[in-house]
């Protein structure tokens, strides 16, 4: 099953969600992108988003308004549609609408090839340039060489001590984990180095778990700020 978390009143772009993406709510636009691929369900933290979900006859959950993390109101959202343990869950962010549902296919068959054998959780990324991976509201990654993260940071990584290193590893907000994993990474402690750099994976670095990681070639951004939506409208719209 595919969750997308939503929340209302996001920190850095409040109320992101409801923005226009084709004559539709930015969220709904993400579902429709995804319907595809599997089941979806909006796992919400506001009556008016339930509704707007029914509206587009979307399957939608009521959370509660405290969770911190996307993460943890897809948690309770499994707890409230009775899923079991061994079942894989898809978190794509409500704000991608431009997510391509070819690259969640193939995201889908990845997760389902090395989650509970290999991996904890698996996620993904994108190959960006120097100027790209200067912008700390892009995530990068860095991996070892069987391609499980090594960290992820708003911060430029690998540092460049010398000029030759021109490619690196863009992080999209993709997740893929089984019931069971997601209730154990729920129950371990927010990390030091999660709340330095407000980056919820890191939880799952700190505490030994293995995230593997899936490269893929797109187009799509992920919707953080005022300045990528209208960056979004001129490229997509």
């Amino acid at each position: 099953m595919i969750i997308i978390p939503t929340r209302l009143n996001s920190t850095r772009f409040p109320k992101k969600i409801l923005c226009d993406i084709g004559g539709v709510p930015m969220f709904i636009a993400t579902a429709k992108q995804v319907q595809e691929v599997d089941e979806v369900c909006i796992a919400v933290d506001d009556e008016e988003i339930l509704e707007l979900a029914t509206k587009y006859h979307f399957k939608a959950v009521l959370t509660s308004k405290e969770h911190e993390s996307g993460t943890d109101r897809i948690n309770e959202a499994c707890q409230k549609l009775a899923l079991k343990d061994d079942e894989i869950i898809i978190n794509v962010q409500a704000d991608e609408p431009f997510i391509e549902s070819k690259n969640l296919l193939l995201f889908k068959e990845f997760a389902h090839s090395c989650l509970d054998k290999e991996a904890f959780m698996a996620s993904c990324y994108k190959s960006i340039d120097k100027k790209q991976a200067d912008d700390p509201n892009l995530v990068k990654v860095v991996c070892d060489k069987d391609n499980f993260a090594l960290y992820f940071s708003r911060s430029k990584i690998p540092y460049e001590r010398e000029d030759y290193q021109d490619d690196f590893k863009g992080h999209l907000g993709i997740y893929a984990y089984s019931v069971k994993a997601l209730r154990e990474f729920c129950a371990l402690k927010n990390s030091m180095l999660e709340k330095t750099e407000k980056l919820e994976q890191l939880r799952a670095i700190e505490n030994g778990k293995k995230i593997k990681m899936l490269k893929i070639s797109t187009q799509s951004m992920g919707i953080d700020t005022q300045e990528d939506y209208e960056k979004a409208l001129k490229i997509f719209g």
